[in-house]
This record gives structure tokens, sequence and C-alpha cells, in this order.
């Protein structure tokens, strides 16, 4: 049984994060703090987990903390790496749901979240926690960066293409057509995510530039060992109104090689072990509903043309793309059952 501190609970991912948590059978919850709500009963605040915890929102104590063997930050970009250094003195691991252990390229975050990194050293220490593709890697890390939502989705709809020994796909070509639900903004109070702005709309934003595309540029280069071929690629967000949901829809141009292989077999191997990536059959379409509330990522391909490849993903932004991965990450680091506090089945209708 390990100790487990939580930096940020009345958000959506840190409640999302403490909802799993709480069903996880290694984990005692010991710490959740709240700038805001410090001295509340947790369960005042979010009904749905009365009858599964006690705990109150405390304020943050590094003294405390300290004595966790793991904390979670599920806070706004900037916090964790004002703490990182001092927690991984003491022997604590940090997993950050923020962006500050995501991009090793200090010019990119300093460009893209407009702050100066306060731990550089650590940085360059940390993992990158896609858990699929960085699996070994977690396992020895004191600092993980949970990938984004976004980049989560691209990633491994993208990584079998890539990961083969052979060139079948034109990189320039990418184009990232990707959807989200309200929830992705997170828990604050702003007139974009109000209900009458947001009900019967649907919407692109962040077209001129978003901070995820350098994060998924330096993902995939790191996936595909090339660099300086992902820079040209399109990313485009779009908020749908409903609350939980991530799709993307990524379009490729296929090589030669690329229009001669066995994608769907390609992918179904690639993903053959992996008990939250499922390959759908072919001419399958994935819904998001299928995926509320479960760490689960669904892939399903198209060519609708000899030399196009259209790749469809979906998970919950919550879970596989912020929570369920983080505690994937977390199984991984103490040696636990990858599926422990995991096993629930997705939501419908």
């Amino acid at each position: 049984m390990i100790s487990v501190g939580i930096v940020g609970g009345t958000g959506y991912t840190g409640v999302e994060l403490l909802r799993l948590l709480l069903r996880h059978p290694d984990v005692q919850v010991s710490v959740l703090t709240s700038r805001t709500e410090a001295g509340k009963r947790v369960d005042d605040m979010f009904p749905s987990l009365r009858g599964h915890t006690d705990l109150q929102f405390s304020d943050l104590d590094m003294n405390v903390l300290k004595h966790c063997d793991v904390v979670f930050f599920a806070t706004p970009h900037g916090v964790a790496m004002k703490h990182a250094a001092e927690l991984v003195a003491a022997n604590t691991k940090v997993i950050d749901l923020a962006a500050d252990f995501r991009l090793q390229n200090l010019q990119q975050f300093e460009k893209w979240y407009g702050l100066e990194h306060s731990c550089p050293d650590i940085l360059t220490e940390s993992v990158y926690g896609l858990t699929e593709l960085n699996r070994e890697k977690i396992k020895q890390a004191k600092v993980v960066g949970n990938p984004g939502c976004y980049p989560t989705t691209v990633q491994l709809g993208l990584a079998p293409l890539f990961k083969s020994e052979q060139e079948l796909v034109k990189p320039a070509s990418i184009i990232i057509d990707a959807k989200s639900g309200v929830s992705g903004a997170g828990r604050k109070a702003s007139l974009g995510m109000i209900y009458s702005e947001n009900a019967d709309n649907f919407k692109a934003y962040g077209v001129a530039g978003h901070r995820h595309h350098p994060e998924i540029v330096e993902a995939l280069e790191n996936i595909s060992g090339q660099s300086g071929v992902f820079d040209q690629i399109l990313f485009i967000p779009h908020l749908v109104p409903m609350i939980r949901g991530m799709f993307s829809t990524i379009y490729v141009d296929l090589t030669e090689q690329g229009q001669n292989t066995d994608l769907q077999s390609l992918y179904e191997i690639f993903y053959a072990d992996e008990q939250f990536v499922d390959v759908m059959p072919s001419s399958s379409s994935p819904e998001t509903r299928s995926v509320r509330g479960a760490n689960q990522l669904r892939i399903a391909l198209y060519k609708p043309q000899p030399t196009k490849l259209v790749i469809l993903v979906v998970q919950d932004n919550l879970v596989k793309g912020a929570a369920g991965q983080a505690v994937q990450n977390m199984n991984l680091m103490f040696g636990f059952a990858e599926n422990a506090g995991l096993t629930g089945i997705g939501l419908l209708p």
C-alpha cells in the first residue's frame, strides 16, 4: 500500500483522479489540497464520492507531501516545477498532469506557456508518460510528465506507422482534425464555457497555433527517430457541446510502400498486447460514448482512396487523456498491475 497526495483536487482532472484512486487496491489517498477549499469535506463538494472517502481538502504543505510515496499535480501549468526538486530529494515521486515536464525543448515551453522553467535539471531527468510507448522508462522514473489529451490520441493513432521499418506515410501531409468536450477546458468560470455559449454550437479554436502542436511534433520526432519532418503538420482543435470525450480524425498521404501494406494488420499486431488500446475491425466507426468513463482508446482505419489513410481515434479526455493515464504511469512506477484501479467499463448510454 502506498501513500498518495493530490495537489489540486477541485478541478475535473483532480476529482477524476481521486475517483480512480479510491478504487485502487494498493493506494491510500492521504492528502488532497486546494487553495480555496481547505477544511471542506471532499464529498460536500462532490456528492458522488459520499460513502467512499472522509477526506478534507487541505492547504499545500510540503512537509506533509514529502511523506507521500507519490504526488500527483492536477494543477495549472507552472505549479509542479516549483515543488518537484524538493519532493524528489525526499524520495517522493512526481506525476504532473500539466505541461511542466512534457516538452524537453525549453524555448518551445517558454514560448507556448509563457513561463521560464524553474527546474531544467529535473526536466532532463523526467520521462514523458505515454505509457504504451515509454513503458520501460516510466518504470524507472522519479518524475513523469503526463501527455496532453490531444497528443495522446495523435501519438497512439500514428505510432504503428512511424515505428515501422518501412516508410509508409509522408509526414508533411499529416492533418489532425480534433474535437473535445468542454471539460477539457477545466473547471473554472469563463464566458466561453457557459452553457448558452456552447450548447447548439461547434467551433474551432487555437487555429493560428495551439500549445499541443509543439508537443505533438516533439513526440512524433521521438517515436520516429526523425527530426525536422513534422513541423508542417496541421493540428486544428474544436470544441463540441458535450462534457466528456475526444475524437481525433487524422489524415495522411501514403507512400507507395504504405499503399501496398496491410495497415489493419499492422495496427492489430502493434497493439495486440495493449489492454487500453482497442484496434477496431475494418470499417468500424468508434464513438466517444463507447469510452466514456473508461481508460480506453479506440482506433479505426479507413482508406477512402488508394493514396489516403484516415485514422479515427476516440478517448475520454479526462481518463485515458489525463487521470487514467496518470494512474497507469503510477502503476508502472511502483510495480503494480498496470490495470489496477482502471478496469471500469465505459458508460452507455
